[in-house]
């Protein structure tokens, strides 16, 4: 059956760009990758004045403060240029009531601000609460960030198991474990299990787990991490099947996916144990040089039939990514799995248990601890795949603000994780027509799509240097309608307008 949602955070960007636009924005992406973090720069061939044959020189006003993504900046991001200009509200809402508009049924609903002081340049219901979409991402992001940190790394264990000769695989959070050897500079494989089952290997060698030199080595898996049912009622058994999303456990390979280069598509229904398998594998290959042996199969065992983690001796151990990084990758990405990990992590952080509803308590906790309002604010998860979430687009643009502006600068964070329009991540092959073009490589936003719903929310910097938060949701669509180009539209209007 075809699922309700559109896989907008696991479409790959296409290899395949057409015309000069894309070649153009191509070459700046790789310009970009050499700028210090935070930077955004518009596409080269177009100045300030938007005109082709322009300057070719990224302009001041095209640039974000490298402060903006500094998780050890003190203060909050003021305007660009201390002589920026905040843009008339008036002209602004002109523009924005001729671009917000939909293909077919449903309606809008909207909010500008400007991130240094808050100031409301447009609002067109902008507290009416409606389905976030993928849009709910930014809350999970900014509460994990605000709970762990962005420097802090889950760990995936193996420790001496009950019986000599046992070893335990213990889940610690990352579900972006790869197959191979760690590789320290990816987020998707940064942990890998042949470099822990190598080094479990070298732990029995030295009979760490009470077993002699040779022997049979017996895996066993504890994945008791998280409690709670591991799939919620509010989605719909069709998304599940058709890979948005699949039983939440605290380890994975690729984020639940089979192969890390296919992000569509079913998942593995027990990640967990197909994690457990993988690693027994690379463990027989590693355990064979060293007159070892592995038994077949691997047994889940239960909370509280091993010894204590905490106390147990650890054999082999790899780190994860950040949570920063892992952040920026759910951002990038919109990857539902990782979205409702880091929410069941953040819970853990917290104090909580580790259930989906304790992820939802301590996301929602978080953003009411930010200064955000949370009236009206229901959640039934974290990643914004069910259609009975509810939030307002004032509430995503306050979450944004707290990122780009607000006083807890660990949340500077999560501001390289948003995709840039024609660039990067799920915007990547959006912005290359001439009524979005003012946008393209200079809109920064989380995007949010299910059949009836297209979310844009995030932050932008305008002709005239002014740092601009934003949040268009769009409820009540279409299926299958060209809705996605009025927020693109829109959004691009912020980063042309000089409005006066």
């Amino acid at each position: 059956m075809k699922p309700r949602t559109s896989p907008e955070g696991t479409r790959p960007v296409p290899g395949r760009r057409r015309g000069i636009l894309v070649l153009l924005l191509q070459t700046l992406l790789v310009t970009a990758v050499a700028l210090p973090a935070g930077i955004a720069v518009a596409p080269a061939f177009l100045g300030p004045d938007r005109s082709p044959g322009a300057s070719r020189a990224a302009p001041p006003w095209q640039q974000v403060p490298a402060t903006l993504s500094d998780p050890n900046g003190s203060d909050g991001i003021g305007p660009l240029t201390d002589t920026a200009p905040v843009p008339a509200g008036a002209a602004l809402a002109d523009r924005l009531n001729e671009t917000l508009k939909t293909d077919g049924g449903g309606t809008f609903t909207g909010i500008v601000q400007d991130a240094t002081t808050g100031q409301v340049l447009f609002d067109r219901s902008a507290d009416e609460a409606r389905i976030p979409a993928s849009n709910m991402k930014l809350l999970t992001a900014g509460a994990a960030l605000r709970v762990m940190g962005p420097d802090h790394r889950f760990s995936t264990r193996v420790l001496a198991g009950p019986t000599p000769g046992s070893v335990v695989l213990t889940g610690g959070g990352d579900v972006l474990l790869g197959t191979g050897e760690s590789d320290p500079g990816a987020v998707l494989g940064r942990a890998g299990l042949a470099t822990l089952a190598q080094a479990t290997v070298r732990a029995l060698q030295d009979g760490a787990a009470g077993s002699a030199a040779t022997g049979t080595v017996r895996v066993l898996l504890d994945d008791s991490l998280f409690t709670g049912p591991p799939l919620r009622q509010a989605w719909s058994p069709e998304d599940v099947a058709a890979g948005e999303m699949a039983p939440v456990y605290p380890l994975a390979l690729n984020s639940a996916r089979f192969d890390p280069a296919k992000t569509t598509g079913p998942r593995p229904q027990d990640a967990a144990m197909t994690a457990a398998e993988a690693f027994a594998a690379r463990l027989t290959a590693a355990a064979a040089s060293a007159g070892l042996t592995v038994a077949p199969g691997v047994a889940r065992v239960q909370a509280g039939a091993t010894p204590d983690s905490a106390h147990a001796k650890v054999l082999a151990e790899v780190q994860s990514a950040t949570v920063g990084q892992q952040v920026d990758l759910m951002l990038q990405t919109s990857d539902n799995y990782l979205a409702e990990v880091m929410g069941r992590m953040t819970a853990l952080g917290a104090g909580r248990p580790g259930s989906g509803d304790d992820a939802i308590a301590a996301v929602l906790q978080q953003v009411k601890d930010l200064g955000v309002s949370t009236d009206a604010l229901r959640a039934a998860d974290v990643s914004g795949l069910a259609p009975a979430d509810q939030v307002s687009a004032r509430q995503l643009t306050d979450v944004v603000r707290a990122m780009t502006s607000g006083s807890d600068t660990r949340l500077r964070a999560a501001l390289a994780g948003f995709p840039v329009a024609g660039l990067t991540g799920t915007l990547g092959d959006r912005y290359t027509d001439a009524a979005t073009a003012a946008g393209a490589g200079l809109v920064r936003a989380k995007t949010g799509t299910l059949n009836t719903v297209i979310a844009l929310s995030g932050y932008v910097v305008d002709a005239d240097g002014r740092l601009l938060v934003f949040s268009f949701v769009g409820n009540g669509l279409t299926p299958g309608a060209a809705n996605k180009a009025a927020p693109d539209r829109s959004a691009s209007v912020l980063a042309g307008c000089g409005c006066r």
